[in-house]
């Protein structure tokens, strides 16, 4: 029972852990998503959002076909260079910074991000490469909805359970295990049923990180890039699927190399074979 029950927490702690060691610090969340600036994904999503704010703030007739083509070249040019990746990790950094502290505190009220920083930043790159009306792309201070107020209070009360339980139940799954093994009358039996059962636990784990990708990409708006966004989920998810994937390698290793000693065991028992009766003693006849 309590090796069953090791089995069953590992899984719910490994996704509790990650969510609150991977994605709940700050530090972590931006090193992951950091390379995606230099990915074609990103990229082009940014490209195209950019081209569009620009072309929106400018009338050129018929001309606008060939601007936009040369507005998106250089855009396009400008996502290649260290000012952008300097950009996209400070804003990833400023939202989640944002969410952060609106979880961990009891105030109330939408958390909201202001672009104007990031937006001054990119229109002084962009001007100094010499793009094209770049210099008429409004700073003002537009702030966006990063987290809804009714939504605040629920996430709240999750992300303090996954805090709790980040620690808690994978300490309490590896102190069943050791548990189970040590209170077993067969402990290499008991070791085998546990290998198998983490490795269970870890596919069980990357089969619904797949299934939660695809979840997650359907259910996005339609003007949201699914390239960018498949990026970005791949991107925070490689850690989990990486200890999944060496859990479940791991547990059948140890079970294969514990049923291995069991099985060369009973094969030596078996060809000793039985010990020989010992002889009966003579006894002297009494007339």
């Amino acid at each position: 029972m309590l090796i069953v029950l090791a089995c069953v927490l590992w899984p719910l702690g490994g996704l509790s852990a990650w969510a609150t060691y991977e994605i709940g610090d700050t530090g972590r969340y931006v090193a992951a998503v950091a390379p995606l600036a230099a990915g074609p994904d990103v990229r082009g999503a940014v490209t195209d959002t950019v081209t569009d704010g620009i072309m929106r703030e400018v009338r050129v007739g018929s001309l606008e076909g060939e601007v936009r083509a040369y507005v998106r070249r250089a855009v396009r040019s400008f996502t290649g260079t260290e000012a952008f990746r300097a950009a996209w990790s400070t804003a990833n950094r400023t939202a989640h910074d944002a969410v952060l502290r609106a979880l961990r505190s009891g105030r109330d009220g939408a958390v909201t991000l202001d672009l104007a920083p990031v937006t001054e930043q990119l229109r002084t790159r962009l001007t100094d490469d010499r793009v094209p009306l770049a210099d008429r792309i409004p700073v003002a201070h537009t702030e966006i909805t990063v987290l809804d107020a009714r939504e605040l209070t629920t996430l709240r009360k999750g992300f303090h359970m996954l805090e709790f339980a980040g620690f808690w139940l994978p300490v309490a799954a590896v102190a069943l295990a050791f548990g189970g093994i040590l209170l077993a009358v067969r402990r290499r039996r008991a070791v085998t049923a546990t290998a198998l059962g983490m490795a269970l636990g870890a596919a069980l784990l990357a089969l619904a990180t797949v299934v939660g990708r695809r979840l997650t990409l359907a259910g996005l708006p339609p003007h949201v890039s699914r390239a960018a966004a498949g990026a970005v989920y791949d991107a925070l998810t490689a850690t989990l699927l990486t200890a999944a994937w060496f859990i479940l390698a791991l547990g059948l290793t140890v079970a294969a190399a514990t049923w291995l000693t069991e099985w060369r065991a009973r094969r030596r028992a078996a060809s000793a074979g039985p010990s020989p009766a010992p002889a009966p003693e003579r006894t002297r006849a009494r007339a």
